[in-house]
This record gives C-alpha cells, sequence and structure tokens, in this order.
C-alpha cells in the first residue's frame, strides 16, 4: 500500500501484492482500522469509495496495482478500535530478539524461540515474543515501512524451537492457511520418560479442556473432544530410562504433543504440570522440559519467476539448534543428535495462482464431459448390438421385399 496523497480531501492509495485478493473491507481492517464497518458501507452507498474510478462495494475483491480512493475523515468516535503504536524498545530488547533470528526471507522472519519466553502476553505475562516484534519494523523508506510483523503459530512457554512470524499482513494470512490446510509441517525432539512398547505409531486421542483448570490444562476426552493426532518415533533408548523421540503433530490442538505423551505412559521430561513427579528424571538431566520444535517445512507465499508467472515464493526449510539444557541431557544419556533424521520428505509444492486455479477446474470438467460422452457411447452401442439397432429394446422384423429392384433395370429379361 503506498501513502496518501497531498489532496487534503481526498486520500488515494495504490493496492499492493500484500493486498492482492482480499475484499475492500478487509483492506480497511488492515490498513485504516480506525475507519468502521458503517462508514465503509455508507461511503460504498453513496458512491464516494471508488477502486480505478469506479463505484466499489466492501466485498469487491482487489487487484494489485489498483487505485482506492478515500473520503476525507472517517475516523472512530473516542473508544473506537485505533491504530496500534509500535512500542519502543529498549538496546538489550532489540539485542534480545535479534539474536533469536536464524532465518529472514521476504515474507518471513524465522526465531529460535529459547524455553521460558512466552509467545504472547497475558494477564501475569509482561515479557514475551510478540512484544518483541516492534524490533523487526521496517523503517520510513524501507520496503513495507511502519508494517508490524505477526506470529502466525504459538509455542508453549517452556516449549523451545523454530518459530514463524509474517512480515505483512497477506503474508500472516497465507501462512496461517498453509497451518490450517496441514500443509505445514513441523517436527519435534523429545526426551521422554520409559521406552514405548510400539517404537513408532500414531496416537489418536481427542483432547478437550480440563474442567476446573480455567482452560488452562488439556486432557483425553474421547465424547466431547476436538480430534487430534500424533506420529511418533523413537530414535533412541538409554537403557529403560528414557528415550528420545522425534514428534509430528497431525493436528494443532493446546499442548497436544504434552497430553499425548503422557496419556500414553511417558510424559515428556521436565512436564511436571502433565507428568507431576514421574517426568524429572535424577541426576544430571535438567528439570527443565524437554520439547524442542527442531525443524519446520512450510511454502511460501510470493512471486516466482517461471515464465513472469505468480508460481509462489518457493519452500522454507528451517531447522533450529537445540537450547542449553537439551543438548546437555542429550550428552549425559549418550544420544547422538546425528542419529535422527527428522527429515518428513515431504514435497510441498508451491500454491497455486487463481489463474492456475481456475484452469485446472476448466479441464477437469473438460475431462468429466469426455468421459461421460464415452460411456453413453458404450452403452448406446451395447444396446444397438442386442435388440438390432432399436433403443426400446424390442427386436425389429425382418422388412417385406417390394420385389421392385433397386436402381436402374438390368434389362429385358430374354
Amino acid at each position: 500500500m503506498s501513502g496518501p496523497d497531498q489532496n487534503e480531501q481526498v486520500r488515494q492509495f495504490t493496492v499492493g501484492e500484500d493486498d492482492e485478493g482480499i475484499r475492500l473491507d478487509r483492506w480497511f481492517k488492515r490498513n485504516l482500522p480506525q475507519i468502521g464497518f458503517a462508514t465503509i458501507s455508507r461511503w460504498a452507498r453513496t458512491g464516494q469509495l471508488r477502486v480505478d474510478g469506479k463505484r466499489a462495494k466492501p466485498e469487491d475483491r482487489l487487484t494489485e496495482g489498483q487505485v482506492l480512493r478515500v473520503p476525507p475523515g472517517g475516523e472512530q468516535k473516542p473508544g473506537g478500535k485505533s491504530p496500534r503504536k509500535n512500542r519502543e524498545l529498549t538496546a538489550d530488547e532489540i539485542s534480545q530478539a535479534r539474536d533469536m533470528v536464524i532465518r529472514e526471507t521476504k515474507t518471513a522472519i524465522v526465531i529460535n524461540k529459547p524455553p521460558g519466553l512466552a509467545t504472547q502476553g497475558g494477564s501475569k505475562t509482561t515479557k514475551h515474543v510478540d512484544g518483541l516484534l516492534d524490533a523487526f519494523v521496517p523503517a520510513e523508506g524501507e520496503v513495507n515501512a511502519g508494517v508490524r510483523p505477526r506470529l502466525v503459530h504459538r509455542l508453549d512457554k517452556d516449549t523451545s524451537g523454530v518459530l514463524l512470524i509474517a512480515r505483512t499482513p497477506g503474508a500472516a494470512a497465507s501462512y496461517s492457511k498453509r497451518f490450517s490446510g496441514r500443509s505445514a509441517r513441523k517436527v519435534y525432539w523429545a526426551l521422554i520418560v520409559g521406552i514405548p512398547e510400539v517404537s513408532q505409531g500414531t496416537i489418536d486421542a481427542p483432547l478437550a479442556k480440563q474442567p476446573g483448570t480455567g482452560g488452562e490444562k488439556m486432557h483425553v476426552d474421547e465424547e466431547d473432544g476436538q480430534p487430534a493426532k500424533t506420529r511418533y518415533r523413537v530414535v533412541e533408548r538409554a537403557g529403560n530410562r528414557t528415550a528420545w523421540v522425534e514428534l509430528e503433530p497431525l493436528t494443532g490442538r493446546t499442548h497436544q504433543l504434552r497430553v499425548h505423551m503422557a496419556a500414553i505412559g511417558h510424559p515428556i521430561v521436565g512436564d511436571g504440570k502433565y507428568g507431576g513427579q514421574d517426568a524429572f528424571l535424577t541426576g544430571a538431566i535438567s528439570r527443565k522440559m524437554h520439547l524442542h520444535a527442531r525443524r519446520l517445512i512450510i511454502s511460501e507465499p510470493g512471486r516466482g519467476t517461471t515464465g513472469g508467472k505468480d508460481t509462489g515464493g518457493g519452500r522454507l526449510d528451517v531447522t533450529a539448534d537445540l537450547p542449553e539444557h537439551f543438548a546437555a541431557s542429550m550428552e549425559a544419556l549418550g544420544f547422538d543428535e546425528g542419529a535422527s533424521d527428522a527429515d518428513p520428505r515431504l514435497d510441498l509444492a508451491p500454491e497455486k495462482t487463481k489463474a492456475e486455479k481456475k484452469q485446472a477446474a476448466r479441464q477437469h470438467a473438460k475431462n468429466y464431459r469426455k468421459e461421460r460422452r464415452g460411456e453413453r457411447k458404450t452403452r448406446t452401442a451395447g444396446t444397438r448390438g442386442n435388440t438390432g439397432g432399436d433403443p426400446r429394446g424390442k427386436k425389429r422384423k425382418p422388412s417385406k421385399r417390394s420385389g421392385k429392384p433397386n436402381g436402374k433395370p438390368a434389362g429385358k429379361r430374354k
């Protein structure tokens, strides 16, 4: 989105790549949140709101490069929603945020979240990743100047590892679709108490909030719980004491990995919330939780270069190093980090563009019609072969000869 012109009466904005395909009312929510939906509807109804000079409706979809004409004013009354102001961070906070970064792309910032740092704030949580995102707001003159990056997913406070942050609202929406659509692939490492009887498998156990905990704790609920699946594989074991496992959540429920491992009798080491005292090992093993988001594989939104078409932004594949306490426990137990293949080997094709989706739909419809025509011809041919060509299924009686020759007479008989 470009800034408004110098005209004090009318504002003009150019739709940017990040806002390609979104509804007009959604554009306002992203870019001018101080203007309420009632005002947007009134402007559209009275013809004051225009896109490329034409009257526009709140539900109209926008295209990159279009010019949006916005009347002056329209801000909500005091108490309404106003744009969020970026917070001034200290030098230490900026340094902390920058030190966590392990990968930066055009659309994303990927960090290795340390254990003990919450992803978002709460009533008693003032220090969190979301509060540090102001360190990544582009300065004036840079691409997406003033746009604050957004969290795409979450990790528990005591879980470390890969955390994806989108640079813009449009990128956040695209990444969120990939997570909700299960096309993103996440691999976690964990140390668990004891050794599972089956070395690899899938835990299928619905989860729900545990009554009486204020939503702070989850439990397995076969009747009212939401579907939850986790794939696991034992990488190595240390006698009968503990095992190192790879975990892959196939759904995204709160505390899913922790609840599932505790449910099969092998809580994650250091997870007293779900494993109680049995979750803590003696000796040199830290009492901190041993759950780490090791790897994330996800396709990026964006424009490719193949034939100038929008082919997506390729694949983002990121691995995060273990935190100090986890690495020390691995060494104490004699586990070799190289023993894990931690490779989902998932071929993630870039998301198709709208044009490509329409073309695929047209081709599918065309193939379907061909198949249907072939079926009709086969049925008709079979019917004719059995009934003498009468579609009603009745046998055709032999025709009576008239006795008259066909064509020209052959001449008189002698």
